[in-house]
């Protein structure tokens, strides 16, 4: 067994206690350095690990059920499981099963355990891959399943299920002409004229990424600024604008943009994207309910409980359990009605959550709508190319599910809506 395969197992194994055991996001742990040890090429080995683990977690305790008379302490649990979906996977038997000994005799705490996990893997190997497509598609868990079933339904639910353990390709937004950009790199150009890409590899490895020709971005999170429309030499406000994928995208158009953020470390990578990309904005480390000024155009895309984003990251079910909802709906409230007084007259603000869960996209603009009769809807906004007319909701707004697209790869939950000030 090679050291470099146990590395990345191990720490694969370290990233799931963390989410599992903990309630922490695995992108909060990378950001915090969890991986900064590894090989570039181990990191990402880990974090794919770890990733295909916890979307094949219901199907891999299923699996592990049935060897089990009890559940094993949670390290050694979470090296069964991610042992398990590597030989359900088609993984060497051997390479898997060792590392996962060797993971666990590490730890003066689990060494004991070694030949219960030998014992168990061997006979996940004998019968695994025959019982894995055999289970149900992954369920989401009981605190956001039941919300989405109301409002969705049983059978709408279950779909995005099913893109959620499909997982999501890497989707690109160019700086410049996205047809030049899909020749450059092959995959696919979305109707939405986002490129999509099934295998990327290593994404700073890719051709035009050190000249900042392209930034990575979902192609339902693309859509908010297409919505806005902003023009060459407009003022623009962009609100809660960490990471910057919409910042960039405003900019590129000869927006004059205004970035703000509340924390400084996202807008130091905010920071270095806009480097990379060689555009330019100014950027403000604030908070958005102190902003001031009237502006041609603002959009706000607020935080939220980012339901719509599992696909990308499946740690969210595992790491939360929808408590924080409330006060981020009211959150949500507070920071659209001072948004919309920063818009000139006659101006407009896109509002925008990476959520699936009305409560946080079209019930927002119900309320609005019912409390400020200066401010209308504006649906000849979403008149776009690819977007489907059947996406657009009764109040006028756009909702984005990971079922959509199904047959491409699908598209993150989203919300957007655009808003006109009389």
């Amino acid at each position: 067994m090679s050291q470099t395969g146990v590395q990345a197992r191990r720490s694969a194994v370290y990233l799931l206690d963390k989410v599992i055991g903990e309630g922490r996001l695995m992108s909060e742990l990378i950001g915090a350095g969890a991986l900064d040890k590894l090989e570039p090429e181990d990191r990402a080995r880990a974090q794919r690990l770890a990733l295909e683990t916890l979307r094949g977690m219901e199907r891999a305790d299923r699996i592990l059920q049935k060897h089990l008379a009890k559940y094993p302490p949670l390290t050694v649990r979470n090296a069964l499981r991610l042992a398990t979906v590597e030989l359900c996977a088609g993984g060497a038997a051997h390479g898997v099963v060792n590392a996962a000994v060797e993971i666990v005799g590490r730890n003066k705490r689990t060494a004991s355990m070694k030949g219960l996990v030998n014992a168990v893997l061997r006979k996940v190997a004998a019968d695994g891959q025959d019982i894995w497509p055999t289970l149900r598609v992954p369920r989401l868990p009981k605190w956001l399943r039941g919300p989405l079933v109301e409002a969705y339904s049983p059978e709408i639910v279950a779909a995005m299920e099913a893109a959620h353990f499909e997982g999501a390709p890497l989707d690109l937004t160019a700086k410049g002409d996205q047809g030049a950009l899909q020749r450059s790199l092959g995959g696919e150009l979305l109707p939405t004229g986002s490129v999509r890409l099934s295998e990327a590899g290593q994404v700073t490895q890719l051709p035009g990424y050190k000249r900042g020709s392209w930034w990575v971005q979902d192609a339902a999170a693309a859509l908010p600024v297409q919505v806005l429309a902003p023009k060459e030499g407009e003022r623009v406000l962009d609100l809660c604008a960490a990471p910057g994928g919409k910042t960039m995208q405003i900019a590129a158009k000869g927006a004059e943009v205004t970035a703000v953020d509340d924390s400084e470390a996202r807008m130091k990578r905010l920071r270095e994207n806009l480097k990379r990309t060689r555009l330019k904005t100014e950027t403000v480390v604030g908070d958005v309910m102190e902003q001031e000024g009237q502006w041609d155009a603002v959009l706000l895309d607020a935080p939220c409980s980012a339901t719509g984003t599992i696909r990308r990251h499946p740690d969210l079910p595992f790491a939360k359990d929808g408590s924080e909802i409330g006060s981020l709906i009211g959150l949500q409230a507070e920071m659209l009605d001072h948004a919309l007084g920063l818009v000139k007259p006659g101006g407009r603000l896109v509002f925008c959550t990476c959520s699936l869960l009305p409560d946080e996209g079209e019930c927002h603009i119900d309320d609005i709508l019912a409390q400020r009769d200066d401010v209308t809807v504006d649906r000849s906004a979403l008149d776009l190319p690819g977007i489907d007319p059947a996406w657009i909701t009764e109040e006028g707004g756009l909702r984005l599910r990971p079922d959509h697209w199904a047959d491409k790869g699908g598209m993150d939950g989203f919300y957007v809506a655009c808003l006109r000030k009389g």
